[in-house]
């Protein structure tokens, strides 16, 4: 394992379980501390003797403690201790409770592969009811997005300027609707545009952008038998029709590659309801050799762990199935080929600000319903400008073109840097960069989110 503390510490799912982990990173609670066979191990000395043991391969972790967060401090503890200190952690023979748990992932994963190929093969069985399901969805989303339009061409018909003096109730109760309706992706994107008037000066001129997008999306319903099939795709997915990993698999595009794990966001996401019940993670790769871009996005209830770990800054030889697509962005790990490392080196396909902008409009022509990006920016500085009586920051490259950067402060993007150049890994949104991580001297750092 070659990872840094930094690295292990940002596995932590929160700054107590860090907090607590700093505390076990040194050996002098700790007892038959080895390592072998693709795997860590060592037993920790708390209230109980804890065993616990960590898959290199992916680095999930199994600890005999009764914590509900995951990974625990014990295991975090155990990751400090073989990141900071190898010469602690001996090479050796793993002991029977650590191969009997490897044993069981091994088969675990080889029943997930015979289940998938299964279900890919008996699908026709089962197509006839599943059609009509789906006939009888479309009809329902059909009626529900014939109602959206017509609130719509109300909402415009008295004008924006009425949105001044409503609240956000109207938007949530059509959101409502639109759920019932089987619709969740455009409730969903319903009340984010709740949020647009009098976030910004120019309100009024993002909502109707965005409204003439969702007038695309549901006037481009009607006529999804005429789509291209891959736009069709896009098309159901903006909707809330989702595929099952099984079928990504079978149909999705399969890209072998060394990933650079760029960074990683976490935020809410909805629930079957419309309700706020899940924790929404969006991770973005960047492949070494092929230079495509990836997002892995997971969901997780409470503090449950999401299911695919990914670490920042670190690389990851695997297999990744992207999901059809009119622009394939979206993946999923199928397969991994050995343990992260640390990033080292530049960051494949630099790009120039122009080059962004084009592929971002590039992007959008083909799939109007993409909201981000990512991008890798070859060699801009960091700047907070003067703006207004107060600052922006902004990133600027070698041809003198900048983006603005999206949240707040960025003082640490601007101490690592210097006020040099450095290569930036981002995500565009349109309007604005949101940093995920530099590359400095060599060595790669996620930038964590800012407000």
């Amino acid at each position: 394992m070659d990872l840094t503390t930094e690295q292990v510490l940002a596995l932590a799912p929160d700054a107590r379980a860090a907090a607590a982990a700093r505390k076990l990173g040194s050996t002098i609670p700790w007892q038959g501390l080895g390592r072998g066979g693709g795997a860590l191990w060592g037993e920790c000395r708390g209230s109980a003797l804890y065993q616990v043991r960590v898959d290199l391969a992916d680095l999930t972790a199994k600890c005999s403690c009764p914590s509900r967060k995951l990974p625990c401090k014990h295991s975090l503890g155990l990751l400090l201790i073989a990141a900071g200190a190898p010469a602690e952690v001996p090479e050796g023979e793993p002991p029977g409770w650590v191969r009997d748990w490897l044993a069981q992932r091994q088969a675990t994963a080889a029943r997930r592969e015979s289940g998938g190929t299964t279900a890919a093969v008996e699908a026709p069985a089962g197509a006839a009811p599943a059609g009509k399901r789906a006939d009888r969805r479309q009809a329902r989303v059909a009626a529900g997005l014939d109602a959206l339009d017509l609130w719509l061409d109300d909402l415009l018909r008295q004008g924006l300027a009425s949105l001044e003096t409503q609240s956000t109730e109207e938007w949530r109760r059509q959101a409502s609707r639109l759920v019932d309706a089987q619709a969740p992706g455009v409730a969903a994107r319903l009340r984010r545009l709740a949020l647009i008037p009098h976030a910004t000066p120019d309100w009024p001129a993002r909502l109707l952008d965005e409204l003439g997008r969702l007038a695309l999306l549901t006037h481009a319903f009607r006529r999804l038998d005429a789509l291209d099939p891959a736009l069709r795709e896009d098309m159901r997915g903006a909707v809330g029709w989702t595929l099952g990993q099984e079928e990504v698999v079978a149909r999705g595009e399969t890209v072998t590659d060394e990933w650079l794990i760029l960074g990683q966001r976490v935020g809410s996401g909805q629930g079957a309801g419309g309700e706020e019940r899940l924790r929404a993670q969006r991770t973005w790769l960047l492949g070494a050799g092929t230079g495509r871009h990836a997002l892995v996005l997971q969901f997780a209830h409470g503090a449950a762990p999401f299911p695919e770990l990914l670490l920042p800054g670190t690389r990851l030889a695997a297999d990744l199935a992207f999901w059809p697509s009119a622009c394939p962005l979206r993946a999923l790990v199928r397969a991994r080929h050995g343990g992260p490392d640390p990033i080292r080196g530049p960051l494949p396909a630099g790009e120039t600000v122009r080059a962004v902008l084009d592929r971002f409009a590039a992007a959008v022509a083909r799939q109007p319903w993409l909201e981000r990006l990512p991008c890798a920016l070859d060699r801009v500085v960091p700047i907070r400008a003067p703006r207004d009586g107060g600052a922006e920051w902004l990133v600027r490259d070698g041809a003198g073109a900048a983006l603005p950067l999206a949240g707040g402060e960025h003082w640490r993007l601007l101490a690592l840097s210097g006020g040099a150049p450095v290569d930036l890994a981002g995500e565009w949104d349109g309007e604005a960069l949101l940093p995920l991580g530099a590359l400095v001297d060599g060595a790669y750092h996620p930038l964590a989110e800012v407000g």
